[in-house]
């Protein structure tokens, strides 16, 4: 399943995830501090969607919210 989405309060402005079976083949942010992006990305890769939403929910950055964030609050979404 792809899920993409439209962040809100952190420099990347979109995440595109692939998910199978409750794991994380991928992640993709459009925008935000390359570096940073790209190592959650390679981070979360094969990790189950409840872990890296446990371990990323509510890390802030500029304000309440984060790039880690905002993946787990999409990955969240997906859960549904």
């Amino acid at each position: 399943m792809q899920v993409i989405h439209h962040t809100s309060g952190s420099c990347a402005t979109r995440i595109i995830i692939e998910i199978e079976d409750g794991i994380i083949l991928g992640a993709e942010f459009e925008n935000g501090c390359r570096g940073n992006t790209q190592a959650v990305a390679a981070l979360v890769r094969g990790m189950a969607v409840e872990e890296a939403v446990r371990r990323l929910k509510g890390i802030p950055c500029q304000g309440n919210t984060s790039c880690p964030d905002q993946l787990a609050q999409a990955l969240e979404k997906a859960a549904l």
